[in-house]
């Protein structure tokens, strides 16, 4: 059996064998992909087993994360620590081989794949990450960003819409480190594609600016590594190399069906699959012959040793920028942080100023953009009503001719929602960026997949979602956000900030930039809010604190009730205390700029915020079913959708008026 023949049976042994012991997965995939990966990974992959996070790696993401046993099965006999026995246990609880990739789970992942056109988007992040890094580190003669990005992709991925969003950047950002291998098999759950997927997909990719190299027979190892090496050498356009592939190849009687996908080949089918590739070995056996042509470790060691040879010498040169680099790709904030963190808050304290809190956010982010380099904005085609750009972010351009950047810092992403945050989670996943991006809140629903991405990766991305409320005013329901603020909250691991002025949104960015292992959501009011007095601003980064007690309001007695407010709500929950106070009423005003921080204060916090036998009031323009969980007697929302007309006229309607907040408590405390 000839070398490349033998080392991708190897990971189709591998794949059907470990379908078959957990009962559950997809063989077809892995097993008509073993060619592209032994011409990827045996030729040309830059990776060191020994070291998965080694700074100037190759990355690889499987965009098709269904086809997991690839990657494990490449993963262990490469040598990274992912025994025998972890693909054994494939699909099973507490493994390392859960049944789509996951990162920071199995070494060597780079990013949780699954979501079909999420893992191509990623690498678009990764790949541009690894550009602007490599303008702003590399100087000459001393090049210690250099790596490619590498994608593998199934039919399904390019029928999600995303894959267009993100094929089309790359195109414009002329990403020609970024190399994406299109696993051609014509089958999906359904069966053969054809009825249902006609793109021409060679003819699409040149049109988004790619280089196309095939269709070529992607079973045919050798010429796999030769497009490789042809994309490698390609300037100025990422490269889409079609390999025509058959979806469960080597088994007589799978291949080429749907039913090779998601399900096990079965003992029979696997005894002649095994016959057909002349595999006699037993299950989960590889010979020695296999794992000595796979073995990559020794490989692996000698370059990053020649890595480290280089970033020794850059460091010599540029002690500053090396220690830089370092503390970028570590995710480490400056040591200048903290203290910028709090002139920024104090800053917004003590000027009081009465701005939408989009505007609050874009004069924390002045400060936060002058003093973090690492930060790296952008906008879905709103950048003049989201306020993502800053006087130290320009707008991020490439040269027509050669493809270089400009060194901006604030991308203009277009109308591609989902792009963006798929984008910004590949930028987090490479390293040394810290991304964020700006649209409508109302328009996180086209985000939602990425958000939840980033949450469960454990990201550190920050969504500016402006334009949060029927505040909006004329757009009408179709852009006022009713559900968003509670659906987003719903996201385990996910920070949802809503503050009500310009100190409470400068802290909010500052936990957001602090926080490595969560995203962060930033639901930010296009009228303006008034600045709420306060004694101080401690306590604001727990996600709520006590505003305003009855004695702001002359009233030298107990609180009798709790308003709790977010947002723009905040103000009427100030105006109602004041009302209530004429009729000797007293109410504690309790802000709650993020109730996701908040529920994970101790008690003891809680009970000093939210007293046990006071009643609780709630005011946020959104549905009220999140709410109740605070105890709340009464919680003034909207469960409706919104409607077209000037703010004034719509907060009227609604209901979200001093008078009727105020009316609400005096019908609560009757009721007590």
């Amino acid at each position: 059996m000839a070398k490349n023949e033998m080392m991708a049976n190897a990971i189709r042994a591998l794949a059907m064998d470990a379908v078959q012991q957990a009962n559950s997965g997809h063989p077809g995939a892995p097993m008509g992909m073993a060619d592209m990966a032994v011409a990827l990974w045996g030729d040309h992959l830059r990776h060191n087993p020994a070291n998965p996070h080694w700074m100037d790696r190759d990355r690889f993401v499987l965009s098709n994360g269904h086809a997991s046993m690839l990657i494990y099965a490449v993963l262990h006999l490469t040598g990274y620590q992912l025994p025998i026995t972890e693909l054994k246990n494939f699909r099973q609880f507490g493994s390392k081989t859960p049944g789509h990739p996951e990162v920071d789970v199995t070494p060597g992942i780079e990013t949780t794949t699954g979501p079909l056109g999420q893992g191509l988007t990623n690498a678009v992040g990764m790949a541009l990450a690894e550009k602007l890094l490599a303008r702003e580190f590399n100087r000459e003669g001393h090049t210690v960003v250099g790596h490619n990005t590498y994608v593998f992709m199934g039919d399904g991925c390019l029928m999600e819409g995303i894959s267009h969003e993100a094929a089309a950047l790359a195109g414009a950002w002329k990403l020609d480190k970024l190399i994406a291998l299109y696993d051609d098999n014509g089958i999906s759950i359904d069966g053969q594609v054809e009825p249902w997927f006609i793109d021409n997909t060679p003819m699409r990719f040149t049109a988004y600016g790619w280089n196309v190299i095939g269709p070529i027979d992607g079973h045919d190892a050798e010429a796999v590594s030769a497009a490789i090496a042809q994309a490698k050498a390609n300037a100025g356009k990422p490269t889409l190399i079609v390999c025509k592939t058959h979806i469960g190849k080597g088994s007589p009687n799978r291949a080429n069906t749907a039913k090779a996908h998601g399900e096990p080949l079965g003992a029979e089918e696997i005894g002649l699959t095994r016959a057909a590739l002349n595999w006699p070995h037993t299950p989960f056996m590889i010979p020695k012959e296999s794992m000595d042509a796979w073995d990559a470790q020794v490989q692996g060691r000698k370059l990053e040793a020649d890595w480290d040879k280089t970033f020794a010498a850059y460091t010599k040169a540029f002690p500053e920028l090396a220690t830089e680099f370092v503390r970028r790709m570590k995710g480490e904030l400056p040591r200048s942080f903290s203290q910028l963190a709090v002139d920024t808050v104090v800053a917004a304290h003590t000027k009081a100023e009465t701005v939408a809190s989009r505007k609050a956010s874009q004069l924390a982010l002045e400060a936060f953009t002058a003093g973090l380099p690492e930060l790296l904005g952008g906008s879905a085609d709103l950048t003049g009503s989201n306020l993502t750009n800053t006087k130290s972010t320009p707008n991020l351009r490439f040269d027509a001719v050669t493809g270089e950047s400009n060194g901006g810092r604030h991308i203009n992403y277009g109308v591609r929602e989902f792009g963006m945050a798929a984008i910004m989670n590949g930028v987090a996943l490479h390293g040394g960026f810290i991304p964020y991006g700006g649209t409508f809140l109302t328009f996180s629903d086209y985000s939602r997949n990425a958000i939840r991405m980033a949450a469960l990766m454990k990201l550190r991305v920050v969504h500016v979602f402006t334009h949060d409320s029927i505040g909006l005013g004329e757009d009408g329901p179709t852009h006022q956000s009713i559900e968003h603020a509670a659906s987003l909250r719903l996201i385990p691991n996910l920070d949802v900030w809503r503050p009500g002025d310009t100190a409470e949104t400068a802290v909010a960015w500052a936990v957001a930039l602090a926080n490595k292992t969560r995203p962060t959501a930033l639901l930010l009011s296009r009228q303006n809010l008034p600045y709420a007095p306060k004694d101080d601003v401690g306590q604001i980064s727990k996600g709520a604190y006590v505003l305003a007690e009855p004695k702001e309001v002359g009233l030298k007695k107990k609180a009798q009730a709790v308003i709790i407010a977010t947002g723009s709500e905040v103000q009427l929950a100030l105006k109602a205390q004041e009302l209530l106070a004429t009729q000797k009423i007293a109410v504690r005003v309790v802000s709650m700029p993020s109730n996701t921080t908040f529920d994970r204060q101790d008690t003891a916090y809680k009970s000093k915020i939210l007293p046990e036998g006071l009643p609780r009031i709630a005011v946020e323009m959104g549905v009220t079913d999140g709410w109740w969980k605070y105890g709340c007697a009464a919680v003034i929302g909207i469960n409706t959708f919104g409607e077209s007309a000037p703010a004034a006229v719509l907060f009227e309607h609604f209901g979200f008026t001093p008078a009727n907040v105020a009316a609400t408590v005096r019908k609560v405390l009757r009721k007590k």
